[in-house]
């Protein structure tokens, strides 16, 4: 099975050969049932500038995902990630503003 990409591209991948089919096919039964020539070339060319945003939007998305999947196995490095003196967190601290009983 080597060459198989990931379902994720599977999918976005057969959704633009779906629309890009649906381009050809919906003008050719709308001809087929009748309507104009000008009226199917206007519907196929709608629909290949709908299905090319779509792709454009697809692609991006994917990209967007795939950031996002690297930044998150990606090593956090900053401020709050730091230890060592002055770190400390919770415990009992005296001294200071404790009320006196």
């Amino acid at each position: 099975m080597s060459g198989h990409r990931p379902p994720s591209d599977e999918s976005a991948t057969d959704v633009v050969r779906w629309a890009a089919f649906s381009c050809v096919l919906v003008p050719v039964v709308l001809v087929w049932y009748g309507s104009s020539l000008a009226g199917a070339a206007g519907t196929a060319l709608g629909l290949a500038a709908v299905t090319a945003v779509c792709r454009v939007l697809l692609r991006q998305s994917e990209r967007g995902a795939a950031r996002l999947l690297a930044e998150e196995h990606a090593p956090h490095r900053g401020r709050r990630h730091r230890t060592g003196s002055g770190s400390r967190r919770g415990g009992r601290h005296t001294g200071g503003n404790s009320p006196v009983a």
